[in-house]
């Protein structure tokens, strides 16, 4: 017969802890968020564009989406987050939430967009490029 595992209080306080700071952190990164919201995005779209990840005929409407999405994860709810970023989750360890959602739109949704052409580079070399980015307005 195998030994049952207990946690004990310490180890759940510990693990509870750790889970309330990283909702604070995410909390946090999306209220910071709220403030640069047409600079990140704007820089974000040249950025893409400039690395040629991206290629399209129009930069501002890139612009526009990804304003767009950023006002739609401020006011998302914590499962339409975890949705949007499932299926990209394990590009990174501990990846910045919002790098991750705008990842995720990127390859699944601005893909489909009219004024792109095309989406060149690895799930990881958008990700890097974004979370660089965000890195730079919300630190």
């Amino acid at each position: 017969m195998g030994k049952s595992f207990r946690p004990s209080t310490r180890e759940s306080r510990i693990i509870s802890e750790i889970e309330l700071s990283r909702e604070l952190a995410k909390k946090n990164a999306i209220n910071r968020l709220r403030d640069c919201v047409p600079n990140l995005s704007n820089a974000l779209s040249m950025k893409l564009v400039e690395s040629k990840l991206i290629e399209t005929n129009n930069k501002n409407s890139i612009q526009e989406q990804m304003e767009k999405c950023l006002t739609k994860l401020i006011h998302a709810d914590d499962f339409d987050i975890d949705y949007q970023i499932a299926p990209i989750r394990n590009i990174v360890s501990n990846g910045n939430i919002i790098s991750l959602y705008l990842t995720a739109y990127i390859i699944e949704h601005l893909i489909n967009h009219r004024d792109i052409i095309d989406i060149y580079g690895s799930d990881e070399e958008i990700y890097s490029c974004v979370d660089k980015q965000v890195n730079k307005y919300l630190s």
